[in-house]
């Protein structure tokens, strides 16, 4: 299978192998079955909380963030995080890319849990993306 990690995953990346039969080339973690499938809008209830999706293509065409208005968290997946954004995959787009992210801008964040670094709150949130879409010319310099 494609996978961008192919490069990086090796025996070296292990302190210690599983039993063997091992191989870190065939090496997959087998996805849990789909209990429900969400879309833009959808509502997640946890009970006590409540998570709105938010469909967010651009890094890949089914990435997704939820939203709590409430508390005014997002997980925003790959889509946003305080590093290097990857936006240059064979699977990414880069018109859905900047559609997601000025649609993430308007958010009332409070704090970002993004897909990869450390999470940050709602000055740091507007300046990723306000840099990020200065830099595709889609804001004034």
């Amino acid at each position: 299978a494609a996978t961008l990690a192919a490069e990086y995953v090796d025996d070296s990346i292990f302190d210690r192998l599983p039993p063997q039969p091992y191989q870190s080339t065939e090496y997959a973690v087998k996805a849990a079955p789909a209990s429900r499938l969400v879309e833009d809008g959808d509502v997640i209830d946890l009970g006590n909380r409540q998570f709105t999706v938010i469909h967010t293509p651009g890094h890949s065409p089914g990435g997704i963030a939820l939203w709590e208005a409430k508390t005014g968290i997002l997980f925003a997946g790959d889509i946003v995080y305080d590093g290097p954004l990857i936006e240059d995959c064979y699977h990414s787009n880069s018109e859905d890319y900047i559609a997601s992210m000025e649609r993430l801008l308007e958010l009332p964040v409070n704090i970002v849990h993004g897909g990869h670094f450390p999470s940050y709150g709602r000055e740091r949130h507007r300046q990723i993306i306000r840099n990020w879409l200065r830099d595709k010319g889609r804001l004034p310099g």
